[in-house]
């Protein structure tokens, strides 16, 4: 899994095209092909669950569902399931380089309502494959199909609300109530099936495509799960919460040189002693689903694994909390029993403990080094490439959550630019290009950068920026942006430090 490997990452929303959102059509085979021509292994992508609050792919609706802004209308058309003419009107009137969510969602729940009346006309001849889907999925989807039509039918009164603020035989999962309302719902819950069916099946098959091309896929998943999730309603006892679902703790960080409050993220935590009473059943279903939808898996704060800071509900900030052990070892024992090596990235970023540390050697997992973190300090910081102690390890320029490095360089301190002339002893003049070549050049056996970075674009594409709601997780590119001279570098870099896929021999 860890050869000496480079990639990009890229979000699948910020593909380019023509409806308003990067989607899993010719634009995403596009890129596998660009990422094949240059010699990369890789494509990184976020979260691909439902967005949650602010756009975010970080607080979804499910742990398990696609995100149905991402289906290709061009897919749909090619399987017969649009025409031509129901595609231009669903064109994206809004920017090309920034997505209008509001807007995307408009038309492409019209477009998949449309593409579901040609799906049910032409059922029997395309019942066996959907059937065969609804089959492998329903220990979820029966659960999120429902949870989403109780949620966005407009004539209902629970429409928008919280799952803790329904009536209470639902709220508490009542099996009559359930059943009722599943009868209650069935066109809906139908629809839902059908998109859901719809995601997967465009996804596997880029998936397919992008193996077949040499490139491995790493998935992105988030440690905790939206309290306004189906996984949290369904599965109330593994939450810490009280009689009524409201959360008793919820998640974040404590305070550190990032922030004197902390992050108060106010997810959920979990309750590890009926996770492990369960024999740890959700997470286990959890990690294997992703390892099939992807080749790598990233868990996103992974530190929360060994412990995690716990803040009591209500407070302002995450000031006021405190560590809770979890039950990450046992689960990941259980799991490398099961599958042997765990194709697993630990996103160790931050202040990490020894226990973590500990864990992280222990299952023999690669954890991050983000260069944009490297200069902050003095010559014994961990993230520069000459303190990396092992090559078991991930090199960025930046993740998802930092600026672009063109946009960072900018906005340095006076000591971080003072560092950085000292190491690369230059100005800051194209010193971007520098650090990118020291990703690459690193011992590290995979080296990653936003495709942000090799566009040489500024702050204005940024993906997020954490502690904010507005504005966040918008950006895309246009083909146009990528010249050649940027291909040719990209590939260059690749051959010069080992990174390149080699041709198998043949036997």
């Amino acid at each position: 899994m860890y050869n000496r490997s480079g990639g990009i990452l890229l979000s699948i929303s910020s593909l380019p095209g023509r409806f308003g959102i990067g989607c899993m059509g010719k634009e995403a085979y596009a890129f596998v092909d660009f990422l094949h021509d240059t010699h990369q292994q890789l494509w990184q992508i976020l979260p691909l669950n439902p967005q949650g609050g602010g756009n975010s792919p970080y607080q979804s609706f499910s742990a398990f569902a696609g995100n149905i802004l991402l289906i290709s209308p061009d897919k749909l058309r090619e399987e017969k399931l649009l025409e031509e003419e129901d595609l231009r009107l669903f064109i994206s009137e809004s920017s090309l380089l920034k997505i209008d969510y509001e807007e995307v969602c408009r038309n492409k729940m019209k477009m998949l309502k449309k593409a579901y009346d040609s799906f049910r006309a032409d059922f029997e001849n395309r019942k066996d494959p959907y059937y065969s889907f609804l089959g492998e999925n329903s220990w979820w989807l029966n659960d999120y199909a429902l949870f989403q039509s109780i949620k966005e039918n407009e004539k209902n009164e629970e429409n928008n609300k919280c799952w803790n603020k329904w009536e209470d035989k639902i709220k508490h999962r009542d099996r009559q109530s359930i059943d009722d309302a599943m009868l209650h719902f069935s066109e809906e819950i139908e629809f839902q099936r059908f998109v859901q069916y719809i995601f997967f099946k465009q996804w596997f098959e880029l998936k397919t495509y992008a193996n077949k091309r040499g490139i491995k896929i790493i998935g992105d998943l988030p440690l905790y799960i939206s309290l306004n999730s189906t996984d949290v309603w369904a599965n109330q006892d593994i939450f810490l919460l009280d009689e009524q679902g409201t959360p008793k703790w919820v998640g974040g960080v404590p305070p550190d040189y990032f922030s004197e409050t902390g992050q108060l993220w106010g997810n959920p935590v979990y309750n590890w002693e009926h996770i492990k009473e369960r024999n740890f059943d959700w997470w286990i279903a959890r990690i294997h689903f992703n390892l099939k939808m992807f080749d790598i898996i990233r868990i996103d704060h992974f530190r929360g694994l060994e412990s995690f800071w716990a803040i009591p509900e209500g407070e302002k900030t995450a000031e006021n909390g405190k560590w809770m052990k979890a039950k990450g070892e046992e689960l990941l024992e259980k799991l490398e029993h099961m599958i042997g090596d765990l194709p697993i990235i630990a996103e160790d970023l931050g202040v990490i403990t020894p226990e973590v540390e500990r864990l992280i050697e222990k299952f023999h997992l690669p954890g991050m080094k983000v260069l944009q973190f490297a200069f902050s300090s003095d010559e014994k910081n961990s993230y520069l490439p000459h303190n990396y102690t092992s090559n078991n390890s991930v090199v960025y320029t930046g993740t998802h959550d930092n600026n672009t490095t063109i946009g960072w360089l900018k906005d340095i301190t006076p000591k971080e630019q003072e560092n950085l002339k000292n190491y690369y002893s230059s100005g800051l003049i194209h010193l971007h290009k520098k650090i990118i070549e020291t990703a690459w050049s690193s011992v590290s056996r995979i080296a990653i950068i936003p495709m942000q970075d090799l566009l040489e674009l500024d702050s204005r594409a940024r993906m997020n920026i954490p502690g904010t709601i507005e504005g966040n997780w918008q950006w895309r590119f246009d083909w146009r942006m990528l010249k050649k001279k940027q291909w040719k570098y990209l590939r260059k870099l690749t051959k010069k430090y080992n990174r390149y896929r080699r041709k198998k021999s043949k036997e």
